[in-house]
């Protein structure tokens, strides 16, 4: 669409306006209309809606009058300096008195210029009809010969016998022209800003109102409007004060939020500055329904996953010097490079997952989901749909459009099975099937699905009790303990719990303002723990880290309501009984599992035995029994393989004795 021009201009200005619009035919439609002042205004308003000008050109009186009587945008020609000039060189030649008659006041340049140069000039100057015609009878009676003016002027100069001289030319007329669509474009860009940020407004589910320095409106969103039971379109530039006074005075002053109450309705009102080039110009307010809100944050907290399919763990996060710590580091990087099943044994609260994550942020597979489900955690029904996913109408209350399972979302990745042991037996075999064939099997669904997936288990129970009990399957375990690794617990590891305990103090402190500004650094929470690291390596932990850093929970609440940087064993003896307790003098449900883990408690290489006798099994039972093919696999003699077989018999049977005293030791072992 090409912006409509109207050009007016009578005399001798209509007839430059039509020479040069020619000139505009492919970039304007441009008209030149040969009306002025009460004509002109008359002739604008009879136009239609699509005849309608978008930018008026007129000069002089008439272009002052039609601005303040238009709603249009009107571009007023103006006589350069060198138009100015010009025309006066003209006149001198046709008279030696000349005048220059301006509307308005003539401007200082011009009379600074024919003072410079000695020009014998006389300016006049007019505000309507009247005064030019009066003016230009007052030079003839002067002797003036010649003058300069705009057409009125020139055309009442030439009834009285006076030589005309007209002040406009061609490029000035160019220029406003020129000018002329420049305000259109500019207009028009404007124009389409605004609709399209009244389109974004009035799609916001909240209420919005911009505000300029004095509280009016500039903009306003039909939500808000209908709230305040006024008229967006009727809105604009009135004061909210007037709009809406019985909540006006109620809105926030200031940046910010605020909770107000609109017409018996809780809204959370923010406030913002609107700011142009720097400087604040108005303000945007903004309401969302205290409602809302709560909804939002329900259905936010609805959908948040306890599996973000992240892991947030690395093997250095693993602390401790202790050499069975560091196996652990040692053998979970050797087991990273690896995409075989890894079986993680431990007791409760050693740090099983925090392993599991840093192997797959070590392995190849870390840039791809690591997914871990808790097996004990769900009934068998639901662990079985969240496993392998279903398809619609699997079961009733299936998901429309069914649903993917952890082991198929986990493609590419880990998945992360921890307390492995206590999986229901159905579900064991499906996911032995898992293990043997790499695909899945969607409940509801007769065709499987590849994967790409490295296992990762995890259970503090021995399985192969459990195998024995008919609670486990022999050939899932098999299928899980490929790779063996055993993490001590916290009792094993006397030298660590210091330094577990001063790592643990720092993270929890950062989560406290008070206790934060006093513990900054590591070397910080290693000086208030001095006092206390005799009484910390002497508990046996049964709960292990969990349990260590429960305790060093309550210790940055003491910290928080202490002055003291420093803890003493009173102040740990007061929120912290337990640490101080003998493990046989405990009384109450857990002094019979106490004292029985007492006398059974296997030591590190027992457990190692066990861990070597798991291997020996699982190579036993790829070889169908034949133990010469199994000591070949394994690199030992048969006399090696019944010590270790035997070794490990005894330390469970040591384990089950309990306190009883019942005799373990191995026989003796035969000759080859």
């Amino acid at each position: 669409m090409r912006p409509r021009v109207w050009a007016m201009g009578i005399s001798r200005l209509r007839d430059l306006f039509r020479d040069i619009a020619r000139e505009y035919d492919e970039l304007a439609d441009l008209r030149v209309v040969p009306r002025g002042f009460e004509e002109a205004v008359a002739e604008i308003a009879a136009a239609g809606p699509n005849q309608r000008p978008d930018v008026v050109v007129a000069a002089g009186s008439n272009g002052t009058y039609l601005k303040a009587r238009i709603d249009l945008p009107v571009v007023l020609l103006q006589p350069t300096g060198f138009d100015v000039m010009q025309a006066l060189a003209r006149a001198r030649r046709e008279a030696d008195l000349v005048a220059l008659v301006t509307y308005g006041e003539t401007p200082v340049e011009v009379r600074r210029f024919a003072s410079a140069y000695g020009l014998d000039v006389v300016f006049g100057q007019y505000r309507t009809v009247q005064d030019a015609e009066a003016c230009v009878l007052d030079l003839r009676d002067r002797g003036v010969g010649a003058v300069v003016g705009p057409g009125l002027v020139n055309d009442l100069a030439a009834r009285l016998g006076l030589v005309p001289f007209f002040v406009y030319s061609r490029p000035s007329v160019r220029a406003a022209f020129d000018n002329a669509l420049e305000l259109v474009q500019a207009t028009w860009r404007e124009t389409l800003r605004r609709q399209r940020l009244d389109s974004v407004l009035q799609h916001l589910r909240d209420g919005v109102v911009a505000l300029d320095a004095r509280g009016r409106v500039e903009a306003i969103n039909q939500r808000l409007a209908a709230v305040l039971g006024i008229d967006p379109a009727a809105a604009a530039g009135q004061s909210l004060a007037a709009l809406a006074p019985d909540i006006a005075f109620s809105l926030p002053e200031a940046d910010g939020e605020s909770l107000e109450t609109v017409r018996g309705v809780s809204y959370v009102v923010h406030r913002g500055p609107l700011v142009d080039n720097g400087v604040t110009t108005g303000a945007v307010l903004t309401f969302q329904e205290s409602r809302a809100v709560e909804r939002l944050d329900r259905t936010l907290r609805s959908r948040q996953r306890t599996q973000q399919f992240v892991a947030r763990y690395r093997l250095d996060d693993l602390s401790g010097a202790t050499p069975g710590i560091e196996r652990v580091r040692q053998l979970a990087r050797r087991y990273a490079k690896s995409d075989a099943t890894v079986l993680i044994r431990g007791e409760s609260g050693t740090g099983k997952e925090m392993v599991a994550q840093g192997i797959h942020r070590e392995s190849a597979r870390r840039d791809f989901p690591f997914v871990a489900i808790n097996c004990g955690a769900f009934p068998e029904a639901l662990l079985e749909s969240e496993l392998f996913g279903y398809e619609e109408g699997a079961f009733t209350g299936a998901r429309r459009g069914g649903k993917v399972g952890l082991i198929e979302a986990a493609h590419r990745g880990t998945l992360f099975l921890d307390e492995i042991g206590e999986m229901p037996l159905p579900l064991q075999s499906r996911l032995l099937r898992v293990l043997q064939e790499r695909e899945v099997v969607r409940l509801g669904a007769t065709e499987p699905t590849r994967v790409d997936v490295r296992v990762v288990a995890a259970t503090h129970r021995a399985l192969t009790e459990q195998i024995e009990a008919g609670e486990f399957r022999a050939d899932l375990f098999y299928r899980l303990n490929i790779l063996n690794l055993a993490i001590p617990p916290l009792r094993e590891r006397g030298a660590d719990v210091a330094l577990l305990a001063g790592e643990l103090l720092f993270q929890a402190s950062r989560r406290e303002p008070r206790v934060a500004v006093r513990i900054r650094t590591p070397d910080d929470a290693a000086r208030a723990l001095a006092l206390l690291s005799g009484a910390l390596a002497r508990h046996t932990w049964p709960g292990n880290v969990r349990e260590l850093q429960n305790v060093v929970e309550r210790m940055v609440v003491e910290l928080a309501d202490s002055e003291s940087d420093v803890l003493t064993p009173e102040v740990l003896r007061s929120i912290a009984p337990e640490v101080f307790e003998p493990r046989h003098a405990r009384t109450g449900d857990n002094a019979g599992d106490d004292g029985a883990a007492a006398g059974s408690a296997l030591t590190l290489r027992e457990r190692s035995l066990n861990v070597e006798a798991d291997e020996i099994r699982a190579a036993l039972d790829a070889c169908h029994g034949d133990r010469d093919r199994a000591c070949e696999m394994l690199g030992i003699s048969k006399t090696t393989l019944w010590r270790r077989l035997s070794a490990a018999k005894a330390s469970r049977n040591k384990a089950a004795a309990g306190e009883a005293g019942v005799s373990t030791a191995p026989r003796k072992a035969p000759r080859d």
